[in-house]
């Protein structure tokens, strides 16, 4: 069946996008997937991705992360975990869990040097992504977090068919031009009627370590204004934190201990 590239919602072609799904593997039991999304690259969308999977799984959710990015993964960079450390068996693969149980999928586990480049063809790695899902064994898992690659390419198209969302999460920035970007992650959400859960801005402030002034490197924030023009919510406004860098460069973001994501998590557990 072809693939549908245009808005369903007004129209009376039966291509429905649940003929499009991927089954998970028969050993898996997925209760609830989110996506994290970026308009652009360099937004900190992994980093996103990382602090919720850690925020949920510190409420006693069972959590999992599938790094999306194929060419850029760096989840694995921020939880330490190591490439190489995926086994399997004749029931798919077993994805490595962090330190405190979170299960993580992604390219820089399979590949024996993790500074390898991925030069790859777009169907080639949209299809590692839906083997991600498919060939993984996902225990109980009550939320996984999917790190996909900045902009509308073949990657987030083929999350938004290949994937049960349950929503998106979409990662900006102060700068002004942000507003165009976040528009076309709305729009293609709207396209594939998939729900936008709220918005994340990050490089938002710098918390002044002296005084505790806040300070807006970029001005002031447009987020919320954004975020109504949109019909959603902000989630967070996450600041520029040196400890938080130092702890993804070290391979032990779930050693942090901010409360930024509190709000996210809130929603997220509402919707």
């Amino acid at each position: 069946m072809a693939e549908c590239s245009h808005d369903c919602s007004n129209c009376k072609e039966k291509c429905s996008k649940e003929s499009l799904l991927v089954p998970q593997n028969k050993a898996s039991n997925v209760k609830r997937v989110i996506g994290i999304v970026s308009g652009k690259g360099g937004v900190g969308k992994s980093l996103v991705t990382s602090m919720l999977a850690v925020t949920m799984q510190r409420r006693g959710y069972k959590t999992a992360i599938l790094d999306a990015d194929i060419t850029g993964p760096s989840i694995p960079k921020s939880f330490g975990l190591k490439a190489g450390s995926v086994t399997g068996s004749e029931l798919g693969m077993f994805p490595p869990q962090t330190k405190t149980g979170i299960e993580v999928m992604s390219l820089n586990l399979l590949v024996d040097e993790e500074t390898k480049p991925v030069v790859w063809r777009g169907p080639v790695i949209a299809g590692t992504v839906k083997q991600f899902w498919s060939d993984v064994v996902w225990n109980d898992v009550d939320y996984m977090f999917v790190d996909m690659p900045p902009g509308t390419g073949d990657v987030p198209l083929t999350v938004f068919q290949s994937l049960p969302l349950d929503g998106i999460v979409i990662v900006t920035s102060p700068q002004e031009l942000v507003s165009m970007i976040v528009a076309k992650a709305v729009n293609m959400a709207k396209m594939m009627d998939i729900k936008v859960i709220g918005l994340v801005e990050n490089y938002s402030y710098i918390l002044c370590p002296d005084c505790g002034k806040v300070i807006r490197p970029y001005g002031e924030s447009r987020i919320k204004a954004l975020a109504e023009e949109h019909g959603t919510e902000v989630l967070a406004e996450l600041p520029i934190d040196p400890e938080l860098a130092s702890l993804c460069d070290k391979g032990v973001i779930e050693l942090f201990e901010g409360d930024y994501l509190e709000r996210a998590a809130d929603i997220i557990e509402k919707n």
